[in-house]
Parts: C-alpha cells; structure tokens; sequence
C-alpha cells in the first residue's frame, strides 16, 4: 500500500490509428482534489474509462493505493468510488432500494448497509427522500444520490466525471462544497474531470489535458506561477489554445 491513491505511469491509448491518450504520467493522494480540466476530446472519458477498466488495452500502468490494475483489479476497484457524467440510478426504485442493491453488490450487510446510508444521505441533506422514486428527483438530487451510492463501500478514490453538467448554479455549488469537505474531512482523494473552470478552488491540484497531452499539472498556485497566467481561465485558454468545451 502506498500514500498514492492513484498512479497513472506513461499511460498510452488509441483507438485504432487516433491516438487518444499520450505518455500520461500523475499521481492523485489521499487528501487531495484534482482536477482534469480540458475541452471535449481531450481525453479525459477515455481515462476514466481506462481506470474503471471498461477499456482494458493499453499501454503503461495504472494503480489504485498501489495495487496494479491488469494484474490485481480486483482488489484495485474494491477501492474505487465512480460517479458517471450519465445517471446509472434506476430510475423506477426509490433512493433507499438503489442504494441498498449497490451495497449489497460490495458484500455489505443490510444492517451496516443502512447505517451508511444514513450517514451519507444526511450529509447531503437527502435522508428525508428516501424512500421516494429516483424519477421523482431532479437532476441536483440524483446527482446528490449517486455520490453517495459511490461512497458506501468506503473508497479511497472517488472519480467524478463532468458531475455537474446540467445543473443549475445551487446545486452545482453544493456538490462543489460536500466533495471538498470530503477530501478534507475523510482524506478521500478525488479525480475531477471537468471543463467548468469555477469548480476549481485554490488548494486543489490541477491537470490540463488537451489532445491527449498533459499540459500543465500541480498545485493551482503554482501552475499560474509556471504559465504566468493571472488564473484558471486563463490557464485554460493558454494551453488548450482558446478551445471551447
């Protein structure tokens, strides 16, 4: 086991002649947001794709707190919470019953399983709703649940892939604030794929993929001092060249 919740070692990928991804290398650790920030196309899907092993061919390595993905998966994804840019809630059992079928797919007993989902639907202020359908919520909320869903096997790594996409600024700024107070509170480490550059605080690490390249990657504060840009957004434009998401 090591310090390092994720390793990501001269990581390649192509789909067919297309190289997608190119020598990736970064490691995220345990207390620490960071965010993977790049337009659509840079790469970013293919690499959540890559360490929730849903692609499974290529070249490099991966590790999840130090166990190697190709050779010990299992016990690499047992450390893996994944919240997906698209809901995988289903959508005709209540909030309870998604949560309780998740747990038990982990080998959680019923009766821990609803302690934590307790303790996670309080802290996102959800526990009254229950035992409503998920058709029933918006898209803040559904988005509310499947945070916690990705949390009540107790990873170590928590993925985010473009969480908010969609929803209004309240929402989208109170999924911000409890993935923060997570990765402070809990010391969870957290990936955040995003091109939203306002869903980034100053203390959080940063990875500017374009292309399939890193660009730029470290504390925020010092890649502004590197680049010489005055912030995030200027960052952004400076390395992907002005691209749009």
């Amino acid at each position: 086991m090591t310090a390092s919740a994720l390793t990501v070692d001269n990581l390649n990928f192509a789909y067919g002649q297309k190289k997608a991804l190119d020598k990736l290398s970064f490691n995220v650790q345990a207390g620490e947001c960071t965010l993977l920030l790049g337009p659509n196309g840079a790469g970013k899907s293919t690499l959540f794709s890559l360490i929730t092993r849903l692609y499974d061919s290529h070249e490099g390595r991966i590790a999840l707190c130090g166990y190697d993905l190709k050779t010990h998966s299992c016990q690499a994804l047992a450390h893996l919470g994944v919240v997906f840019q698209q809901t995988t809630l289903d959508p005709d059992l209540s909030v309870m019953q998604n949560l309780r079928y998740h747990a038990a797919l982990h080998g959680i007993s019923r009766k821990q399983a609803d302690l934590r989902i307790q303790n996670e639907l309080e802290r996102l202020a959800m526990f009254e709703r229950r035992f409503e359908k998920v058709r029933q919520l918006n898209g803040g909320h559904k988005r509310r649940v499947e945070i916690a869903r990705a949390l009540l096997h107790q990873p170590r790594l928590l993925l985010l892939d473009e969480p908010t996409v969609g929803l209004d600024m309240p929402s989208r700024q109170a999924i911000v604030e409890h993935v923060h107070a997570l990765v402070k509170e809990q010391q969870l480490a957290v990936l955040w794929a995003t091109h939203l550059i306002d869903e980034i605080n100053e203390d959080d690490s940063l990875i500017v993929l374009h292309k399939g390249i890193i660009r730029a990657q470290g504390k925020l504060s010092t890649v502004l001092q590197t680049t010489g840009a005055a912030s995030a957004a200027e960052v952004f434009s400076q390395l992907t060249q002005g691209q749009n998401a």
